[in-house]
C-alpha cells in the first residue's frame, strides 16, 4: 500500500518568503491604486480613519484565523474550521461562498487587464487580453504550487516597491519641495473643508469600499495546507498585517492627500502618476499602468488558487464532484483549477454584455461574500476556544489578543458595514443577490441529501468512539 499518494495530497511547496510577500500582496490590490479615489470622494481626508480602524478589525480577524490555522494547517482553511466548530452546513456554505466571491472578483480583474492593455495597444479588442490573462494565470496554477508562489512573490514586490517609492517621493515633495520648488506641507489635510470634509457620515459610507480593498488578506489561511513551516510562516505574516496596512494604505493616502486637495484626486488622472511626473519621470503613466496591470494579474492568480483549494476541500467532504479532490503529479488540484477557469471564461463574455455599472455591483457582492467569510472565521474561533480545556488553552502559542472582546467588536463592525450597504442604493443589490445565493446553497444542500450523509457520518464516529 502506497503512502502519501500524489492523487490525494497537496504539496507543501510554499516557503516563508512566498507567504510573507503574498500576505503583503493580498493587502495591496487595485483597490489602493484605483478604488481609493472613490472612497476619498465620499469621505475626504477622514478616509484615513476608515482605513486605519478597518485595518485594526482585519488584524483581529487574521489573528483569529491564525490561532486555528497554526494548530490545524489545512487547504480548506476557514471552510474546514467552520465545518469542525459550527457544523457541516456552515462549512459547506462557506466553501462555496468563497468560491463564488473569488469567481465574481476575478471576472472584474481579468476584464480590467483588457482595459489596462489598451494603454499600449488601443486597437486590440479587450476580450483577447482578458482571455490571455485567464489562460496564463490558469497555466501557472496547473504547475507546481511553488510556481504560483514565485509569481505572487514578484507581483507583490512590484506593488510594494512602487508604493514605497511613491511615499518616499511624496514625503520629499511635502517636506523638502522635491520637484516642486517649495515644500507643500500637510495643510491640504484640513484646509479644504476640514479633516472630516463630508462629516462622519462620509467616512461611514466609504467603509464598503474600504472593506473591499482588504478582500484577499484572509487568503493567507488558504495557503496553510501548502506551507513548509506553517507555525513560523503564518504567524509572522499575520502579525505584520496591521502595520503593513498602516504603512501602505494609510501612509500612501496621507501623502497623496497632503500634496493634492482631496476634491481634485481622481479628476486629473492617477495621483501616483502625478506624483512621479512631479519629479520629472515622464514615463510615469506607463509605469503605473504596468503596476496596476500586475495587481490585476496578481488578484486573478490568487483567485484561481483560492477557488481551486476550496473545491478540493469541498470534494474531500463529498460536497463537490469527487474528481476535484484529486491532485496532479505536481500536487496541484488540476480538475478544480480547470473548472474555476471555465467559470471565469463565462465571466469574460458576461462582462461585455452587461452595463458598466455592474462593476459597483461586483464589488458590493464580493464584499458581502467577504463579510460572511470574516464573520465565520470569528464565530469558528469563538467556538474553537470554547472547545479547549483549561490546559489546552494554556498551551496555545498563538492567540487572538483581547479575546473575547476583540471577536465581538469585530463581529459588530461587520454587521454595521452590512447595515451601511443596505442604506446605500448603489450597494443594496448585494443584500439581495448575496442572501439569495446563500438560500440557493442551503436548498441544494438539502436537495442533494448532504445533511443525511453528514448525520450518518457523525453517528458512525460516535459509535467508533
Amino acid at each position: 500500500m502506497r503512502k502519501n499518494t500524489p492523487e490525494k495530497e497537496l504539496h507543501r511547496g510554499l516557503e516563508e518568503r512566498h507567504i510573507t510577500l503574498m500576505s503583503l500582496g493580498a493587502a495591496i490590490g487595485v483597490g489602493l491604486f484605483l478604488g481609493s479615489a472613490t472612497a476619498i470622494k465620499m469621505a475626504g481626508p477622514g478616509i484615513l480613519l476608515g482605513y486605519a480602524f478597518a485595518g485594526l478589525i482585519m488584524f483581529f480577524i487574521m489573528r483569529a484565523l491564525g490561532e486555528m490555522a497554526i494548530q490545524k494547517p489545512v487547504a480548506g482553511s476557514f471552510s474546514k474550521y467552520a465545518r469542525d466548530y459550527l457544523g457541516p452546513l456552515a462549512g459547506y456554505i462557506t466553501g462555496w461562498n468563497y468560491w463564488f466571491l473569488w469567481i465574481v472578483t476575478v471576472m472584474a480583474e481579468i476584464t480590467a487587464v483588457g482595459i489596462y492593455m489598451e494603454y499600449w495597444l488601443p486597437n486590440t479588442p479587450r476580450w483577447i487580453w482578458a482571455l490571455a490573462a485567464l489562460i496564463a494565470m490558469s497555466t501557472v496554477n496547473l504547475l507546481a504550487v511553488k510556481a504560483y508562489g514565485e509569481l505572487e512573490f514578484w507581483f507583490a514586490l512590484i506593488k510594494i516597491v512602487t508604493i514605497l517609492s511613491m511615499i518616499i517621493v511624496g514625503a520629499g515633495i511635502i517636506f523638502f519641495g522635491l520637484g516642486n520648488g517649495a515644500a507643500t506641507g500637510i495643510e491640504n489635510l484640513w484646509k479644504n473643508g476640514g479633516f472630516l470634509s463630508n462629516g462622519v457620515k462620509g467616512v461611514l459610507m466609504s467603509l464598503q469600499m474600504v472593506m473591499f480593498a482588504y478582500l484577499g488578506i484572509e487568503m493567507i489561511g488558504v495557503t496553510a495546507g501548502e506551507v513548509k513551516n506553517p507555525e513560523k510562516s503564518l504567524s509572522r505574516a499575520i502579525d505584520s498585517v496591521f502595520w503593513r496596512i498602516l504603512i501602505f494604505y494609510v501612509g500612501a493616502l496621507f501623502v497623496i492627500m497632503s500634496i493634492y486637495p482631496w476634491q481634485e484626486i481622481g479628476t486629473k488622472g492617477s495621483p501616483f502618476v502625478l506624483t512621479f511626473k512631479q519629479i520629472g519621470i515622464s514615463q510615469a503613466a506607463g509605469i503605473i499602468n504596468f503596476v496596476v496591470l500586475t495587481a490585476a494579474l496578481s488578484s486573478a492568480n490568487s483567485g484561481i488558487f483560492s477557488t481551486a483549494r476550496m473545491l478540493f476541500n469541498l470534494a474531500q467532504h463529498g460536497e463537490a464532484p469527487e474528481r476535484f479532490a484529486k491532485v496532479t503529479k505536481n500536487g496541484v488540484p488540476g480538475a478544480a483549477v480547470f473548472v474555476s477557469a471555465a467559470a471565469l471564461l463565462i465571466g469574460v463574455v458576461l462582462n461585455y454584455i452587461v452595463p458598466a455599472k455592474v462593476f459597483t455591483w461586483v464589488t458590493s457582492i464580493a464584499t458581502f461574500g467577504a463579510i460572511w467569510t470574516w464573520a465565520v472565521i470569528l464565530l469558528s474561533q469563538i467556538r474553537y476556544r470554547k472547545s479547549l480545556n483549561p490546559e489546552e488553552k494554556k498551551r496555545l502559542n498563538y492567540k487572538l489578543p483581547l479575546f473575547p472582546y476583540s471577536s465581538y467588536v469585530s463581529l459588530a463592525f461587520l454587521a454595521f458595514v452590512l447595515a451601511l450597504m443596505a442604506y446605500s442604493s448603489e450597494t443594496r443589490i448585494a443584500l439581495v443577490i448575496g442572501p439569495l445565493w446563500l438560500v440557493f446553497l442551503v436548498a441544494f444542500y438539502y436537495m442533494k441529501g448532504f445533511h443525511k450523509r453528514n448525520l450518518a457520518q457523525a453517528s458512525n464516529k460516535k459509535q467508533v468512539i
